[in-house]
């Protein structure tokens, strides 16, 4: 790869992760912060799930999850269900609360990346997401 094409994408990559930071912990956005925002998203998705799932699914350590989803559980934006078959087990379900606190972070979220991308096109924004995607996905792989 061009070495001053690989410059400008790391470096259009930190500014991006900076800026995305800066805006999702404004105070404006409520009381999630990244993680628990993509935690509270994860479990919306795809219904209940155990903290190593959730840190597989991340890839997290689950001890950091499970500080992540304590702090959840504290807010009252998430509860355990027992797992019947082992009692040290259990998954994690969002709450009534959790779900207007995602639903309003989003919401605003949303507001904002309108803003932002208000003088492109429908077709611009739509390769930029599609770009994201792609590129997140083959992080992923690549961990």
């Amino acid at each position: 790869m061009n070495e001053h094409v690989l410059e400008m994408i790391e470096l259009e990559l930190a500014i991006l992760i900076r800026r995305t930071t800066s805006i999702s912990s404004h105070k404006k956005f409520g009381n999630l912060d990244r993680s628990a925002y993509l935690l509270l998203h994860q479990i919306i998705s795809n219904g209940a799930a155990g903290v190593k799932a959730l840190a597989g699914e991340f890839q997290l350590d689950i001890s950091t999850v499970s500080r992540q989803t304590a702090a959840l559980e504290q807010k009252g934006y998430v509860y355990r269900i027992p797992d019947p078959l082992d009692g040290r087990a259990y998954s994690l379900q969002i709450t009534e609360l959790g779900k207007k606190e995602y639903t309003e972070n989003k919401r605003e979220r949303l507001t904002r990346i309108v803003e932002v991308l208000e003088s492109w096109s429908e077709e611009e924004s739509k390769v930029f997401g599609d770009l994201l995607k792609k590129f997140n996905q083959c992080a992923i792989q690549e961990q």
